[in-house]
């Protein structure tokens, strides 16, 4: 009778309790939905978390190195990353990089209330330089149509300025790194608070084109010598 009574009360649990969650197959999509939870594939990105589906896989795969070597600083990034293999990096690279959902509308964020000026010193910095200053354009390194050069040099289109002035803000300040030499550094260092504002207000207003993708190629030596950027690139 005891024993009746206790595979009845097993029977009745097993009906109250949540079917078992079936086990999510074992692909690199699933793996990577920690990375989408910030990243969300399908959004635009804002200060904190820019959109990486589409750049440049050896962009990519560079920045989740500096992540895990320390040269980036932010403490989510460092713990996702900080035991794992480089081969694994680069599948993570490789596969945000074959991703290119469409961009949402551009968004000035903080350039919103940039004036004409502003916006022409920005359009100027980004395409001409300032050679007297020693300032190279934009467009010398991140492509003419600004969606990066593969294999390692990432898009500025479809960024917010928000994000932008954070990065030159990380350079300026020590905070951020790359491979030495660090080009970006040396330009972040001798862009003022304007500039910077004017070149982010100009950028973040430009409206993204969703069949671009990164140039296959750009005129090389570039202006400045960059440690993230292969040596043998074209």
């Amino acid at each position: 009778m005891l024993t009746s009574a206790i595979t009845r009360l097993g029977a009745l649990l097993a009906l109250s309790l949540p079917a078992a969650a079936a086990t999510p197959p074992d692909t690199l999509a699933q793996r990577v939905a920690a990375c989408i939870s910030c990243h969300a594939a399908k959004e635009r990105g804002d200060a904190f978390f820019p959109r990486i589906s589409g750049k440049p896989a050896g962009y990519l795969y560079n920045q989740l190195i500096n992540f895990r070597e320390g040269r980036r600083n932010y403490p989510m990034m460092t713990y996702m990353v900080d035991h794992l293999p480089d081969a694994y990096l680069r599948e993570i690279a490789d596969y945000f990089a074959a991703q290119h959902p469409p961009y949402p509308p551009a968004q000035a964020g903080s350039g919103a209330n940039a004036g004409a000026a502003a916006l022409a010193r920005g359009e100027a910095l980004v395409r001409q330089g300032d050679p007297a200053r020693k300032i190279p354009a934009c467009v010398s390194c991140h492509g003419g149509a600004l969606y990066g050069v593969e294999p390692a040099i990432p898009g500025l289109v479809g960024l917010p300025s928000d994000y932008i002035n954070a990065q030159f803000g990380a350079w300026k300040n020590g905070v951020r790194h790359a491979a030495a030499p660090d080009c970006m550094a040396e330009i972040a260092a001798k862009l003022n608070e304007a500039d910077v504002a004017a070149v982010s207000a100009w950028l973040s207003r430009q409206p993204p084109d969703a069949a671009a993708r990164p140039a296959a190629s750009i005129a090389m030596p570039l202006p400045l010598r960059c440690g993230s950027v292969p040596a043998d690139a074209k």
